[in-house]
């Protein structure tokens, strides 16, 4: 029996969900806030781009939160992602010992 792992949020539609829609904050403005572009902030809350340690850090400076969590929902989301390609019947575990 499997556990079915529920998809975890992109960071960017966290930011979205939590910070951007509920205190009516643009895209633009939360690019200015954290000294990006607007393409790279629109990519981002559009689960294009990724978080990336620099952007963590800037996340964490101007929404909260630390560097450390920003960087971890982006990791459990790319798992999430992968896992759901990939075919574990086509490796086998080494015998160690």
């Amino acid at each position: 029996m499997t556990i079915e792992q529920f998809e975890p949020l992109h960071p960017g539609e966290f930011i979205k969900e939590v910070y951007l829609t509920p205190f009516d904050i643009g895209s633009n403005q939360l690019a200015r806030e954290l000294k990006l572009s607007n393409g790279l902030i629109s990519r981002l809350i559009n689960n294009i781009a990724n978080v990336t340690p620099d952007i963590a850090l800037r996340l964490s400076s101007v929404l909260g939160r630390s560097p450390e969590s920003w960087l971890k929902m982006q990791d459990n989301y790319d798992l999430w992602e992968a896992k759901q390609h990939f075919n574990s019947g086509q490796f086998k575990l080494l015998q160690l010992a």
